[in-house]
């Protein structure tokens, strides 16, 4: 079995492992968190009803030649989603990382989330 392959099961491994634990509904909604090589992208998700409540991306942070991959425009996104989820009156939140170690441009998303009053 090749690297790349190996790295892509173990991945899903943890993806996995997280998720059957994690589980959203109308009152808390999951915060489900992906990255991709260029911008990162969240969204609220009610498992309920399968629907997703709020979705927001860096890409449109992506002008003023500033690296959409920084923890500052993670920053800014969380601040934004947090606002938009405060305007809909959700409070708490349950984090879904994904596979993603809580470092780096994950934990700057969540802390932002944070700082809006949201707790999770």
């Amino acid at each position: 079995m090749n690297k790349k392959n190996t790295k892509l099961m173990l991945r899903n491994r943890r993806r996995k492992r997280v998720r059957k634990k994690i589980f959203g509904n109308g009152e808390k909604p999951r915060l489900c968190v992906h990255k991709s090589n260029r911008y990162i992208y969240a969204q609220l998700i009610d498992d309920e009803k399968g629907v997703t409540l709020l979705f927001c991306s860096s890409l449109k942070y992506r002008e003023n030649d500033e690296n959409s991959k920084s923890v500052k425009i993670a920053e800014k996104l969380g601040e934004e989603i947090g606002k938009r989820a405060v305007n809909r009156k959700i409070k708490q939140l349950v984090f879904d990382r994904s596979s993603y170690p809580y470092h780096g441009r994950v934990k700057a998303l969540a802390d932002a989330i944070r700082k809006q009053g949201i707790k999770f």
